[in-house]
């Protein structure tokens, strides 16, 4: 029982928890210990001390930024002016508070008010489906298209967007990179005649990709009713993430053991079931490794392109809030940071349990 609890945990990818088990059973206590204050403790500890540093270093920002704030007031509208801003900094009023780095207390309100703003724009989406079902019926049966929600997304909505354009951005590498880099991996002669190509367009700038698809994209849907910003931020991502499982897959397939090929001709088996039935077997390990690359670069690529091309998504609620300056603007920032974080983290941990899932080599992913 206890070994199959291992075995999951470790599946999973929790395979730190391995010896806070084995401790709970009473097994090698002294060892165990360690390895619990290493792997457990500690960490958690880290988390303490950064939010604590994390608070001093905001406590000083803070008091920097008022003290200039006072002192310019006193230095261009005299000494009471500067007691009433003082006043009314101490009072906790938000129009006059200094525009710094936000503590973690501060942090934590933000995103409560992001939660409840959710829970409104989605009331007043229900309330407007429910308004509008009876009228929508018949523009439907008209042969109409039917009337939309077009308030504001909330923060929710916006991580939503965010992960529909990674996933299709995703995808899109996947189908382009991984067939491309079966074909070259086959072809020793074309691998070394299409090397150039990977070299020069690999480290090529998000940026100049989503120019580039703009222009394409601006004219292929002139006269179409498709939604142009979220087509030109997933083909984007797409083209900027999928080198790594290119060049991962070629490599796998090239480095297949010749041992494996071998029996495959022995078999006298078709190309198309040599490289599902031997090739790509053989070749997953690189190739999922290659894909939680393109997975990490899609989704850190997402936020700057979102940013650039003013598409609905995390990387839109970014600039917005920045340009928006309101005082609470500063911790939304900081909540959208560690969602983008945790999400990044979570998407990493999935394509590492799909690996182990299918892969043969699990001991040394």
């Amino acid at each position: 029982m206890k070994d199959s609890i291992i075995r999951g945990i470790k599946f999973i990818g929790l395979g730190f928890l391995e010896p806070l088990i084995r401790l709970i059973n009473k097994e090698e206590p002294k060892k165990n210990t360690k390895e619990v204050m290493r792997k457990i403790v500690a960490p958690i500890a880290s988390v303490f001390i950064f939010i604590g540093l994390w608070q001093l270093g905001s406590s000083s920002l803070y008091n920097k930024e008022a003290a200039y704030k006072i002192e310019a007031a006193t230095r261009n509208q005299g000494e009471e002016a500067a007691a009433k801003l003082k006043a009314c900094m101490e009072s906790g009023d938000s129009n006059c508070q200094p525009n710094t780095l936000p503590s973690p207390a501060q942090v934590y309100a933000a995103y409560q008010v992001l939660l409840e703003d959710h829970k409104q724009i989605s009331a007043d989406k229900k309330a407007f489906a429910e308004k509008t079902f009876e009228m929508n019926k018949k523009r439907v049966a008209q042969g109409k298209r039917a009337i939309t929600y077009t308030g504001r997304p909330s923060f929710v909505d916006q991580i939503k967007t965010s992960l529909k354009t990674v996933f299709a951005g995703f995808l899109l590498a996947l189908f382009i990179a991984v067939p491309i880099g079966i074909v070259l991996g086959l072809s020793k002669t074309l691998r070394g005649s299409i090397n150039w190509i990977i070299q020069i367009f690999k480290p090529v700038s998000p940026v100049v990709w989503l120019l580039l698809v703009f222009m394409i994209v601006k004219t292929l849907t002139k006269n179409s009713d498709s939604d142009s910003s979220f087509i030109i931020s997933f083909i984007s991502v797409g083209l900027c993430s999928m080198w790594a499982t290119l060049v991962n897959t070629a490599m796998g397939v090239s480095s297949v053991n010749t041992d494996y090929i071998n029996v495959a001709k022995v078999l006298r088996l078709r190309p198309l079931q040599k490289i599902f039935k031997v090739i790509l077997p053989a070749s997953l390990p690189l190739i999922f490794t290659g894909l939680r690359i393109t997975l990490s670069v899609a989704w850190m690529v997402l936020i700057a392109i979102e940013l650039l091309a003013q598409s609905p998504g995390l990387g839109s609620f970014v600039w917005e809030e920045f340009q928006n300056g309101a005082m609470d603007s500063n911790s939304k920032i900081i909540v959208a940071m560690f969602v983008i974080g945790f999400i990044g983290f979570a998407l990493d941990r999935i394509m590492l349990f799909i690996q182990n899932l299918v892969s043969f080599e699990k001991e040394t992913i």
